[in-house]
């Protein structure tokens, strides 16, 4: 599945999917979605569940129907911003060994959060910055649209055919896939629909992932 690029001598690239997938943010998330719907008395874990499944716009679409949309979003940003500077995160295990072993260059942030909060996230938790950051703003269309990720591989000046997605949601995977790319599915007991390999945490697929891309010699 990933041998060709190899034979061919190209360069290969990783983009990751941010949380969920390097950065375990899923407290701050439920927080900030349950504060946010206190703010306009919905119930917390309703406004959740739907969260989970669509972009920020569409929930608002579908639990606060009534509300101004622009101010709901303006009320979102507020304590997603409000959480980057006080909240808790923690990065997975295997996240600071395997983004430092990656040669530079080589990877990508690819995510439907803003880059300042990803970049404030980073901090919190120590992990490395690439060059490359492509979030929400900087496309019209995200997951499980294959822009996002095209965009990415673009600005590297990868083909799409050698680059591998490291993806723990099914949106994303389906952007990855609909992107030409080989995607991988990481940090759940269930693989998720598509995936071409599936590991349970992101520390068993660190030395895959670092294989992928020559930094250490595959196993075998």
């Amino acid at each position: 599945m990933i041998s060709e690029a190899a034979r061919s001598g190209r360069a290969r690239h990783v983009l990751f999917d941010v949380d969920g997938t390097l950065i375990d943010a899923v407290d701050n998330q439920r927080r900030v979605w349950a504060t946010w719907a206190q703010r306009y008395g919905l119930d917390a874990d309703e406004v959740y569940r739907v969260a989970l499944r669509t972009r920020p716009t569409e929930t608002f679409a579908q639990v606060a129907p009534d509300r101004d949309p622009q101010a709901c979003l303006a009320a979102l940003h507020e304590l997603e911003d409000d959480d980057v500077r006080s909240g808790v995160y923690t990065a997975f295990d295997g996240a600071s060994e395997l983004l430092g072993g990656l040669p530079a260059g080589s990877w990508a942030l690819v995510t439907s959060n803003y880059e300042h909060r990803v970049r404030g996230r980073f901090r919190r938790t120590g992990l490395p910055v690439p060059e490359l950051i492509v979030d929400a703003a900087a496309v019209e269309e995200g997951k499980p649209s294959p822009v996002p990720y095209l965009r990415a591989a673009a600005r590297l000046g990868a083909e799409p055919e050698d680059c591998l997605v490291v993806e723990d949601a099914p949106s994303g995977v389906r952007a990855g896939l609909r992107a030409g790319m080989t995607v991988w599915g990481v940090n759940s007991a269930v693989a998720v629909e598509g995936v071409h390999r599936h590991f349970a945490s992101l520390r068993e697929a660190v030395p895959h992932i670092l294989a992928f891309v020559g930094a250490i010699a595959p196993a075998g």
